[in-house]
């Protein structure tokens, strides 16, 4: 009996190295699986939403400067809309003048108006009688001319600043022509 085992008494079962492996990438699963419920648990909402559901901070910032730059433009034109309350003032002072063609048929017409730099309007083929009342700048001569056309006839224009009258003339013929003008005095009158 001295030197001999005996088989019947039990031996540790023997492990090789890819049963080491794999208990040890069990243990560390486990250990990944508590690591991550520990970590959802710790992190807001937001952060656990897939990336294209997330709020994105760079948008929120634009669309709060744009919400603010708006606010901003309102809050301009209501203040500016307070500072005029009165009428516009008139920059060039003016006189009514009235121009009047009477006849029968039409003529082309000439006349200055509310321009500053004396700019005449032409009313083509306008019918005939024809009367208009505008303001002419002070400072400008104030005229109305009348073109007959080629089947002639006749025609008599007048003109009247401020409601007195200040001249006429008569077109007779084909072609006929004829003009009324007067003077408004540089300054403010009695216009």
């Amino acid at each position: 009996m001295g030197g001999r085992t005996r088989e019947s008494e039990t031996h540790p079962p023997q492990t090789t190295a890819s049963d080491t492996l794999a208990d040890t990438e069990s243990a560390g699963t486990q250990t990944d699986a508590k690591l991550e419920t520990a970590k959802d648990d710790a992190t807001p909402a937001s952060s656990r939403l897939p990336r294209s559901v997330r709020p994105d901070r760079a948008g929120l910032i634009v669309a709060g400067a744009a919400l603010a730059a708006c606010g901003g433009l309102v809050l301009y034109g209501v203040l500016a809309t307070g500072q005029s309350d009165g009428p516009p003032e008139r920059s060039t002072p003016t006189a009514a003048v009235t121009y009047e063609v009477t006849g029968q048929g039409t003529a082309h017409i000439t006349y200055q108006a509310h321009s500053e730099t004396g700019q005449a309007i032409v009313a083509k083929a306008a019918a005939l009688p024809w009367h208009k009342t505008v303001d002419v700048p002070l400072g400008r001569e104030p005229i109305v001319s009348i073109v007959l056309g080629e089947n002639g006839g006749k025609a008599h224009c007048a003109l009247a600043i401020g409601g007195r009258h200040v001249q006429s003339a008569t077109a007779i013929g084909e072609f006929g022509r004829a003009t009324c003008s007067g003077s408004l005095p540089a300054g403010e009158g009695e216009y």
